[in-house]
């Protein structure tokens, strides 16, 4: 199994409701096509260095799951991209 690591950035313009839903459907993003979560938790709320999509601060969250095949990670990314409610993804590929 590989395993990555998965931080994205949450919009702070979302509430909490918004965003617990946004994490729970990428969460079973992964789930769904074949990758173990292992954790899924906020970081904190950071403030960032420049502005992104007119924001000045974001949540980010970190995933950590496993994987077989790429088919999970690639979802994610894919769907990520689209998501008003990310700001930010990064996908790391962790040594065992």
């Amino acid at each position: 199994m590989t395993n990555y690591e998965i931080t994205y950035i949450i919009s702070p313009a979302i509430d909490e409701v918004a965003k617990n839903d946004l994490v729970e459907r990428f969460d079973n993003v992964l789930k769904n096509n074949g990758a173990e979560v292992v954790d899924s938790k906020d970081w904190s709320k950071r403030r960032f260095a420049y502005e992104i999509g007119g924001f000045t601060e974001g949540i980010y969250h970190v995933v950590n799951a496993k994987t077989d095949n790429a088919d999970a990670i690639n979802e994610f990314d894919r769907l990520a991209k689209f998501n008003d409610g990310i700001l930010r993804h990064m996908i790391v590929k962790r040594e065992a």
